[in-house]
């Protein structure tokens, strides 16, 4: 076939394969296989021929239909809920970016509907190398459906409840919260409360644990708790309100750790129309990009995302883990919402 009749056989309505690579540089289709395969034999005329007339065929490989062949995807499932949480979005950012440059791709599955198993079962379809879990609540009967998933690994990050067969790559929240305590009885503080979110009770979140025994071991009991349905900033304020309008003055705690940043937040916005006069020292968790703008100025607690997420991505796709490398501790970000005025 001549380079003309080539040309117009490949008009811009149609991809080009393999086999006109093939063709164009005078070689078999395996050659052109083994040209777009890392570390695979092939010769370096051959391999810059290849190239040569895939570039001017405008050929790409179909990394999909190859990974199906060698029984790997190269694709991930991240499960994720609560998108309307900025640290979500945070966590799919990190995730996705990491992923991207070990050449695989996310899919992203999003369970806030609760609808397990019809999302279970795209990711069985599309025969998934494993899947992250970002900071999900996971069921009893979830937990269930995704072991029932075709043997690829699953790994949940940020909570620290998973199941059988899933790991967990979390930091170390108890130290966090004890982290957490310690900056708020350094300001001479006498009276603490804690804000919730959803499933406080599954104790898949040990900051609460920390920040209460850290206050315990100084002489100090947790003096009141909130809670929430959700990481909802509304939510976080209506809780905050209503304590506000309720609690005298003279009676309120000084200083409240919120679960996230999202509820902190709330609780903040509340404190400024409810009792613009009068100071309630607050912390949040995860510091998210709202946190650090003047006139909120939000303490909170760093989770290391980039640390959490190269672990977590280690043990899905390598199979371990690292050693103890610092990846389980996460920063405390110091604003100005945790001083005593």
């Amino acid at each position: 076939m001549s380079e003309r009749e080539m040309a117009n056989k490949l008009d811009k309505r149609t991809r080009a394969t393999a086999t006109d690579v093939a063709q164009k540089a005078g070689v078999s289709k395996w050659t052109v296989s083994r040209a777009f395969t890392p570390g695979a034999s092939i010769s370096d005329k051959a391999r810059e021929d290849v190239l040569a007339a895939a570039k001017e065929l405008g050929y790409r490989p179909n990394l999909l239909a190859r990974s199906l062949s060698q029984k790997r995807t190269h694709i991930i499932g991240v499960v994720v809920d609560e998108l309307k949480n900025p640290h979500s979005m945070m966590m799919l950012d990190e995730v996705t970016r990491q992923l991207q440059s070990r050449g695989y791709m996310a899919l992203m599955l999003n369970i806030t509907g609760e609808n397990y198993r019809s999302v279970m079962s795209l990711a069985e379809q599309l025969q998934v190398d494993g899947i992250l879990f970002l900071g999900t609540a996971l069921t009893p009967e979830f937990v269930a459906i995704a072991n029932d998933l075709h043997k690829v690994p699953l790994v949940q990050v940020s909570r620290n409840i998973g199941g059988k067969g899933i790991d967990v790559v979390n930091i170390d929240g108890y130290r966090a919260g004890k982290v957490i305590a310690r900056l708020l009885l350094e300001q001479g503080h006498q009276r603490f409360g804690y804000m919730a979110g959803p499933g406080g009770e599954e104790g898949h979140l040990q900051r609460k644990m920390g920040y209460v025994d850290e206050l315990k071991a100084h002489g100090h009991e947790l003096d009141l708790e909130l809670e929430t349905e959700h990481y909802d900033r509304m939510l976080g304020y209506q809780a905050m309100q209503r304590y506000l309008l309720e609690m005298p003055v003279s009676q309120r705690v000084d200083a409240l750790f919120c679960e996230n940043d999202i509820l902190a937040l709330g609780a903040m916005a509340a404190l400024r129309d409810i009792s613009p006069e009068i100071q309630l020292a607050l912390v949040g968790f995860d510091d998210i990009e709202e946190s650090e703008i003047p006139g909120c100025d939000l303490t909170s607690y760093s989770q290391r995302l980039d640390r959490l997420m190269h672990e977590a991505i280690c043990r899905l796709i390598d199979g371990k883990g690292s050693e103890k490398s610092g990846w389980e501790q996460g920063e405390i970000r110091i604003r100005r919402s945790h001083l005593k005025h």
